[in-house]
């Protein structure tokens, strides 16, 4: 099935979580970082990545936190 992930298309198997779309999105590295995630602009809980199931079409958007000022 395909996703969006910040605006970039993903082919991920028909059974994938919203982890499973963060493991082919992030780096190792990244995936330690502190960051937020919203499914079709609902936003999700880091303890809901691995039990929310993605559906054809839908729409990821993960967010780092900028410093600055």
């Amino acid at each position: 099935m395909n996703i969006f992930i910040n605006g970039h298309q993903f082919d991920l198997n028909n059974q994938a979580t919203v982890a499973d779309a963060l493991s082919a999105f992030l780096s190792k590295e990244q995936q330690k970082l502190s960051f937020a995630v919203a499914l079709n602009s609902d936003f999700i809980g880091k303890d809901n990545y691995s039990d929310t199931a993605l559906s054809a079409g839908d729409s990821l958007d993960v967010l780092f936190p900028i410093q600055g000022g």
